[in-house]
């Protein structure tokens, strides 16, 4: 058995990857990483190719192979499919599944929009199980496979006015541990990576959100709020996601599976 460091520009030569959500935040820094190690990553988002090409320009300014974009709306499985039949058309098959799309909505239960409740478990949860189904079969085959679920803190902990969020990101945890089980023996592994709050895109959007609710400013909502549950009182950083991500990707990383790694400035400890 060859074992790959990834400490080099080759560790993951010869591997293909897809990245949901890829054009900004966490997905835009993991999809960085894994083509830094090597790989040929395909980004997705629902946004139009002139909108992400800035992103793919930035991107593809780092050493590896050329990132690409697939376009679809991770809400309904139909834009999935057909995203993935012509990918498999192109004969692009994958051998990195990196289920990162996701949106929020704060709002107390009483009050929550049944279609945001929709659309957020489609987005957040639904789609990594479509797409674990339609590149599973590939990695079987191959004998290989990697599927990182990024979950959150709050796939292990709640807070309150966002139910969707929780309960999808409970749900990540759940297929996790039944992917990892029943490819056990296929050198496939599944892993859901649970950030705290990371400054992102989605974190920035919610802090508007989280002043509404709580009836307080962006700084009190930073301190009191986000930073609040974090012992270390600072935001998790994108690369920090995305290095554990590469390594998850690893052959190092092939007996670990079925697991969920906070990396979360100690909030899940308590």
């Amino acid at each position: 058995m060859t074992i790959s460091m990834l400490d080099g520009s080759s560790a993951l030569a010869g591997k293909c990857a897809l990245v949901t959500g890829g054009t900004s935040g966490i997905g835009l820094g993991i999809a960085k990483r894994l083509k830094t190690l090597g790989a040929s990553v395909i980004i997705n988002s629902h946004e139009t190719p002139s909108d992400v090409q800035p992103a793919l320009d930035d991107l593809n300014k780092h050493d590896g192979p050329d990132v690409r974009f697939a376009q679809a709306d991770m809400s309904a499985h139909v834009n999935i499919d057909e995203m993935m039949d012509a990918l498999k058309r192109d004969q692009i098959s994958f051998d990195i599944l990196v289920n990162n799309v996701g949106i929020q909505h704060v709002k107390p239960i009483v009050d929550f929009p049944v279609e945001k409740w929709q659309q957020i478990l489609e987005i957040n949860l639904s789609s990594s199980f479509y797409l674990s189904k339609h590149v599973l079969p590939h990695m079987k085959a191959k004998k290989w496979g990697r599927i990182i679920n990024i979950a959150s803190a709050h796939g292990l902990v709640a807070s309150a006015y966002k139910s969707a969020y929780v309960a999808a990101k409970h749900g990540i945890l759940g297929l996790t541990k039944v992917a990892a089980l029943e490819h056990a023996e296929d050198g496939i592994t599944c892993n859901a990576i649970c950030p705290g709050y990371v400054w992102t895109p989605l974190v920035e959007q919610q802090l508007a959100d989280q002043c509404k609710v709580h009836g307080l400013s962006k700084q009190e909502v930073i301190e009191n709020i986000m930073l609040q549950p974090q012992p270390t009182k600072k935001f998790v950083q994108i690369d920090e996601v995305a290095e554990l991500t590469g390594f998850l990707c690893g052959d190092l990383a092939g007996s670990i599976t079925g697991t969920s790694l906070a990396i979360d400035g100690g909030w899940t400890a308590r």
